[in-house]
């Protein structure tokens, strides 16, 4: 169950939010009483979320933006603080595996292209969300991380993802007695349905067979042998983005039916 008015009057920011996990939780704040901004780089998808909130009576904006590069991270939170003059809870879900192979398969190009989509967009709106928690002297991020640490075929991937995690706990550590908070979330395999492609190139049965094997090592090395639904992360970040976890801060919840990073 949904708890009733647990973010009401809050202002939150969900990254990579026009579907998967993103939605899932810009959706479930929206329920429980946030205006809720989700940024994406996908504008169909980020307007038909938005549309979708909105038709259900709830309060939710969009923000077409780069994240990877810090124009788009600043401009962000720039339009956010402009629009509603705070941001309480920031959820950093940009990211995704491209490909997967073995690692001596990567070429520099593609190795560069997993860091730039899932550890610079973290970074970069962690940076520039902080100036203006700082100016209020409260908020939450919640950034999101992964199992994948200790995966297979998705080497680039795992190491961004391992920055997330390095990144939660030293930014916490820096912020010492000030009440920001800040936590990763780091899901197991989950059922996803992609409004994007991971990779806009047609996949090859070098491709295919990658990802099974991906697929294969997650379920055997998950205990409870199945992966997880989106709205089974989406509640594990929102418990860490509320009020309720205000005595948790610099640490990552495995949310990956038992597996661990």
């Amino acid at each position: 169950m949904i708890s009733s008015g647990r973010y009401a009057d809050k202002i939150a920011v969900v990254t990579g939010g026009a579907q998967g996990i993103g939605l899932a939780v810009a959706t479930r704040m929206a329920r429980e009483g946030a205006t809720v901004t989700i940024a994406d780089r996908a504008e169909d998808a980020t307007m038909a979320a938005v549309a979708g909130l909105r038709s259900d009576g709830l309060d939710a904006y969009g923000e077409i933006h780069d994240l990877e590069k810090r124009d788009g991270a600043c401009s962000l939170y720039g339009n956010v603080i402009e629009r509603h003059g705070r941001v309480d809870v920031a959820v950093h879900n940009v990211g995704g595996t491209i490909w997967a192979k073995p690692f001596w398969d990567y070429c520099a190009e593609e190795i560069e292209a997993e860091i730039n989509r899932s550890l610079w967009p973290t970074i970069w709106c962690c940076h520039a969300v902080l100036p203006h928690l700082l100016a209020a002297g409260q908020g939450a991020i919640v950034n999101v991380g992964s199992v994948a640490t200790r995966g297979i075929n998705r080497l680039p991937y795992a190491a961004a993802k391992g920055g997330v995690a390095a990144l939660t706990v030293a930014l916490a550590q820096d912020l010492e007695d000030r009440p920001i908070r800040v936590n990763c979330v780091a899901p197991g395999g989950v059922n996803v349905t992609r409004v994007t492609p991971r990779n806009p190139a047609e996949p090859t049965e070098a491709d295919k067979a990658g990802f099974e094997a991906v697929v294969r090592q997650t379920l055997r090395d998950t205990p409870m042998a199945r992966f997880g639904e989106v709205d089974e992360i989406a509640a594990a970040i929102c418990f860490l983005g509320a009020p309720e976890a205000s005595y948790i801060t610099g640490q990552t919840l495995y949310v990956a039916g038992g597996g661990i990073g």
